[in-house]
Parts: C-alpha cells; sequence; structure tokens
C-alpha cells in the first residue's frame, strides 16, 4: 500500500515516531542510569561492596547502550533490562526490609516503567 502525503507512513511504509517523545523517554534513561551508578559507588565507599559497584556499572553500560541505540531494538532491551532490576531491588528489599538503597531504587526503577512506557 502506497502511503499518502499526508498519511504517517513514511517512505518504508513504518509509522514514524515522535521525536519529542523518543527524547523524552532517552533522557528519562540517562538520568536513572545517573542514579545506578551514583548507588553503585555510594554502595562500594559505604559499605565496601564491589558487587554494588560491579553490577551497577554492568547494568548501566546495557543501558547506556540502548540509550545511544548502540542495540537493536534498544526501547525493548532497556525495558527488560529495567525489569530484572526491578526483580533484584524487590529481593533486596525482602531480604532486608530496608528502605535505603533497595527500596528507594525499587520506587526509582517503577517510575522510570511508567514514564517510559505511559503515553501522554
Amino acid at each position: 500500500m502506497r502511503g499518502r502525503r499526508n498519511s504517517l507512513l513514511g517512505r518504508d511504509g513504518k509509522l514514524a515516531h515522535n521525536q519529542g517523545v523518543q527524547h523524552y523517554n532517552t533522557l528519562v534513561l540517562w538520568i536513572y542510569i545517573v542514579l545506578l551508578l551514583a548507588g553503585g559507588l555510594v554502595g562500594f565507599y559505604k559499605g565496601k561492596s564491589r558487587v554494588s559497584l560491579i553490577m551497577s556499572a554492568a547494568f548501566a553500560a546495557g543501558l547506556v547502550l540502548c540509550a545511544l541505540g548502540v542495540v537493536a531494538r534498544p526501547r525493548h532491551l532497556a525495558d527488560i533490562l529495567l525489569a530484572v532490576l526491578l526483580v533484584v531491588f524487590a529481593v533486596r528489599l525482602a531480604k532486608t526490609k530496608k528502605l535505603m538503597p533497595a527500596g528507594l531504587m525499587l520506587i526509582i526503577t517503577i517510575a522510570v516503567l511508567v514514564l517510559r512506557n505511559a503515553r501522554f
């Protein structure tokens, strides 16, 4: 089917994405990456937790690749990584029953998933 001039279909027959929404999703992801790395550094300096530093750096690296669009289907991969982090923080919160840091990161991760997937 041939797209018309007033159609949302581009030349290749795919729906055009709103650049504002993509920019917003990427901005939310970059803010989360900074918070994730900051949390890993705080965990390393306060608790001497190498695991916290390594895991935050590993997940942040994956999210950076998604934010830069290096991987195929970056939106889906970023949401999958965020969902994995959601489970990790929920398990840590259930074990420690303390709001800081797992509970706070759980709340932030939920907020990021909602902001990235909500249709405004």
